[in-house]
């Protein structure tokens, strides 16, 4: 009788416990309702002084749609070697895996145009006893896809780590693949 009694009690003690959790009684995280976001790439920016900007809107819980507009201000030759493209605009795609609100693992598909200078061809001159590289400007189209997971934190501060991969498709003298790697800090709004 003393098991069934405080079975009955613990069962009470329980039920009120978690009524009084009830999520439809709190009021929704700011993250979970808010649907544009606005982020800068802090990796291209403090690695090579490029700027890259994104807007990004939730369209629901499991899929966001976003812009990137990519701008490379100066010509080091260093970060030539990592970036052929001087201008860019990327639209894409994410879909999200885990349950909370387009935050955590995602798969994304993107449409890049781009446009730069792109080594097409080398030669030895004698005459500055260097190599000599070739260069042309080129306006190309990508697709591609990429993987990467997202951090909001209660209050819509943002953490996009992002990497992906595409190919050209339009011009023979643009680079054949592209590459983009992401460390965006933004705010969800």
């Amino acid at each position: 009788m003393k098991n069934l009694l405080l079975a009955v009690s613990l069962l009470l003690t329980t039920s009120l416990c978690v009524s009084q959790e009830n999520p439809e009684n709190q009021e929704p995280e700011k993250r979970d309702i808010t649907q544009n976001e606005l982020s800068i790439n802090a990796f291209n920016l403090v690695a090579f002084g490029i700027i890259e900007i994104t807007y990004e809107r939730v369209i629901d819980e499991n899929s966001t749609w976003a812009i990137e507009g990519f701008i490379h201000p100066s010509k080091d030759s260093y970060i030539d070697e990592a970036y052929y493209k001087d201008i860019s605009l990327t639209g894409k795609y994410k879909h999200f895996f885990s349950s909370d609100y387009a935050r955590g693992f995602y798969v994304n598909a993107f449409g890049m145009i781009s446009n730069g200078e792109y080594e097409t061809d080398y030669y030895y001159s004698e005459f500055t006893d260097d190599y000599v590289y070739e260069t042309e400007d080129y306006t190309d189209f990508a697709i591609g896809f990429g993987l990467g997971g997202k951090f909001v934190s209660q209050g819509g501060f943002m953490l996009d780590l992002n990497a992906g991969i595409g190919r050209n498709l339009l011009s023979d003298n643009s680079p054949t693949v592209v590459g983009q790697f992401m460390v965006n800090l933004g705010f969800r709004f």
